[in-house]
């Protein structure tokens, strides 16, 4: 009885801990994912929280330089949630994982607050670079869903990178990028993200299609009419 006793306090101190630790990143599931009822919910049941909770032990870990466990627990949360976290990346407050299956953020990556990540989007390298070779993710960021960010590249505060966009370069702040490689428009320098309407994010190669589509509709018409 006692032992079970003993085993009960220790959970309860567990989800007090979480709770308070992660506070931000709890806030941040609920103002960003409708679906998200209550904190105990998110506790239970969202595998970007469950992720962020064990890559902030096998960072601890690893700062203590302690050999393989550190990547072996990478490698289980991986197993346990679809995401994969370098126990050496960085990250800030407020992150956000959305279904996060198939997310991968490497070693050097350095990510700032309340960053949105969809599922499958990878924040990698390039090729075999040693030293800074991951991307710097700058604040309130939103990363859609299959977007790759890759290489030691900036994208800047407030940026939007569209679903399945390839970004090699740096992207300026209040940004938007699409398209494969990533093509850079801004909106008004206004943050873009902030209905997170993924819908209606502005495309500057469907809008140089769409002109041309219309160039080309008006010269058939001008040429009818002689």
């Amino acid at each position: 009885m006692e032992a079970i006793l003993f085993v009960l306090i220790l959970i309860v101190i567990a989800i007090i801990w979480i709770v308070i630790t992660f506070s931000d990143e709890i806030k941040s599931t609920k103002e960003r994912d409708p679906a998200a009822t209550s904190t105990f919910e998110i506790l239970l049941t969202y595998a970007g929280l469950h992720a962020l909770i064990l890559h902030r032990i096998a960072q601890a870990i690893y700062r203590f330089k302690v050999p393989f466990f550190p990547r072996w627990l990478s490698q289980f949360n991986r197993w346990l949630t679809g995401i994969e976290i370098h126990p050496a990346a960085t990250i800030g407050k407020g992150l956000f994982i959305d279904h996060g299956m198939g997310v991968v953020i490497g070693e050097t990556t350095i990510i700032g607050d309340n960053v949105t990540l969809y599922q499958g989007v990878t924040l990698g390298g390039t090729g075999k670079e040693k030293g800074k070779r991951h991307p710097n993710i700058g604040d309130n960021v939103v990363i859609g869903a299959g977007a790759k960010v890759l290489g030691n590249i900036t994208i800047g505060d407030n940026s939007y990178v569209g679903a399945n966009a390839v970004v090699l370069r740096d992207v300026d702040p209040n940004s938007t990028v699409v398209g494969v490689p990533g093509r850079i428009t801004k909106q008004d320098g206004k943050k873009i993200d902030t209905l997170l309407d993924h819908a209606h994010v502005l495309d500057p190669v469907r809008d140089k299609m769409n002109a041309l589509k219309q160039r080309i509709e008006a010269l058939e018409k001008a040429i009818k009419e002689k």
